[in-house]
């Protein structure tokens, strides 16, 4: 008989979203007639549709595919050479940050990309992880085995977590000890709190200390509104030695349902082999790229480009003001409604204190069955999200009001 990966068998029973989906189900399963009308601020998928800008371009690019002439087969596994350059130059390079073209590495989504990345860093490493956290960088540590079984609150032997609470402002702390390897979002999933240059600049410091790697998620970074927050770690000086950064056209090109994502491994980022000799990360994550993956489709790639128009920056602009709207109707309505709220400013996302005594998922099935509404419990993102619950601002700005009207009328 064939041997599975017993790694699984250390997952949690129940994904979050999965167990989401469950009691939704149930409460729609109860209420067949569609009445009462739920919303959902759950999942952070994106409602909007992809800009026309987005639209012209891959419905020219689906008429080259329909010409012999112009017809397009298998692509180059790391992108097309012309929407690297696009990415590189306005992203990165017009910003005053030096990356270049062929460290751009487009793939179908970061949520990929950063359980991917994995195959390219050894078994040893000591792996910290913010607690709350994005499921996805602990569950694929997980099944990679890089962990051992979970407690009884769920924390994972070998993982180093990362407390983020209102006394750091959500922004987990370099921890005392050392690590190898260290997940960063910012703007943060599920807190919504934004990185300052300072408190990157000791992260980078650290991890150059320690010779570890920052893994760093900005697939949000298009919702900063403090001009003074870096939208890169790169803006950091030392972090091209240090850091591998993801960035998704999902949340502020709407490609959700798309799937076009990149990552950026600057030449200059090494690790070590076990018996110490230092290696470029760079030609790795090439060969894992061309080997496992055949590439984003041409007329996908060619939407993507499109978003570096001037029109398609002027659409993206208004599908962030949007979002951040919705994101400032639920805030001040959760605050209405005398709760405490994070979040909401810089990012897509509001944090949101349950009442005392009151669990994250208890809040969850009140606000379910009693407003009607979907949010997200803290509890699945991690200990430290106990007692919160993340409301999402993709939505129609209707509903946002609505959502907000509806949490005012919540007793608890």
């Amino acid at each position: 008989m064939s041997f599975l990966n017993d790694h699984y068998l250390k997952l949690k029973a129940g994904y979050l979203f999965p167990e989401i989906g469950r009691r939704v189900k149930a409460f729609t399963d109860a209420h067949p007639d569609g009445a009462p009308r739920l919303i959902r601020c759950g999942i952070g998928d994106v409602t909007e549709p992809l800009p026309p800008a987005v639209i012209r371009a891959m419905h020219r690019a689906v008429d080259e595919m329909g010409v012999r002439e112009t017809f397009r087969g298998y692509g180059p596994e790391q992108g097309y050479p012309w929407l690297r350059a696009a990415i590189a130059k306005h992203d990165y390079r017009d910003r005053g940050v030096e990356v270049a073209d062929d460290e751009i590495f487009v793939s179908d989504g970061s949520k990929c990309d950063s359980g991917n990345i994995l195959d390219i860093f050894g078994p040893q490493n000591k792996i910290a992880v913010s607690d709350p956290v994005y499921p996805v960088y602990v569950d694929t540590n997980v099944m990679a085995g890089h962990t051992g079984p979970a407690n009884e609150e769920g924390a994972y032997g070998k993982l180093v977590y990362l407390p983020c609470t209102p006394r750091n402002g959500f922004i987990p702390e370099p921890p005392k000890r050392h690590v190898d390897l260290i997940y960063l979002c910012s703007p943060n999933n599920p807190t919504g709190a934004a990185a300052t240059r300072e408190q990157l600049t000791t992260w980078v410091n650290y991890a150059r200390e320690h010779r570890a790697v920052i893994l760093f998620d900005a697939a949000y970074e298009a919702y900063l509104t403090d001009p003074g927050l870096p939208h890169s770690i790169y803006e950091v000086p030392g972090a091209r030695e240090c850091a591998i950064e993801f960035r998704s056209f999902s949340k502020n090109g709407g490609f959700t349902g798309t799937r076009c994502a990149f990552t950026v491994v600057p030449k200059s980022l090494c690790a070590q082999t076990k018996t110490g000799e230092v290696q470029p990360l760079h030609p790795l994550w090439l060969r894992r790229m061309t080997t496992k993956f055949n590439g984003v489709s041409y007329i996908v790639q060619r939407g993507a480009e499109a978003l570096y128009s001037d029109e398609g920056q002027a659409q993206v602009r208004g599908l962030i003001e949007h979002y951040l709207g919705n994101a400032k109707v639920l805030r001040e309505g959760a605050r209405k409604a005398k709760l405490k709220v994070y979040g909401g400013q810089d990012a897509p996302y509001i944090w949101v204190r349950t009442p005392k005594g009151i669990t994250s998922w208890a809040a969850f099935d009140k606000i379910l069955n009693e407003a009607n509404v979907v949010i997200t419990p803290g509890s699945g993102f991690g200990r430290k999200g106990e007692g919160y619950f993340r409301i999402s601002a993709f939505n129609s700005r209707a509903n946002a009001e609505e959502v907000a009207r509806r949490l005012q009328e919540l007793r608890w």
